[in-house]
């Protein structure tokens, strides 16, 4: 089981990397603090302060179609932002 699935790079999180040295993953649903903590640190060799966790529920999403009305939910992820210690740093483009 992966506890990271993929890092969050967006312009809010740009902004966030440079302003604050915090970094943020989509994780695995299941995962607490301490287990993402961990999976980071050995993943990519830093050391990580506070892992801040936030849930997302699949939204209902409806369609009109000649048949009638569909209708089903978006997936569910969990987002990890995690502050690392000063001096740390984490690049996600070292192997493009």
């Amino acid at each position: 089981m992966s506890i990271i699935i993929k890092p969050i790079i967006t312009e809010k999180m740009s902004g966030l990397t440079e302003k604050m040295n915090r970094y943020g993953f989509v994780v695995d649903w299941e995962a607490n603090k301490v287990e993402i903590k961990k999976a980071v640190e050995q993943l990519y060799g830093v050391n990580v302060e506070s892992v801040r966790t936030m849930r997302y529920i699949g939204k209902v999403k409806m369609r009109n179609t000649k048949s009638g009305i569909n209708s089903g939910l978006t997936g569910r992820c969990k987002k990890a932002i995690v502050s690392l210690a000063e001096g740390d740093t984490i690049d996600f483009y070292s192997n493009v």
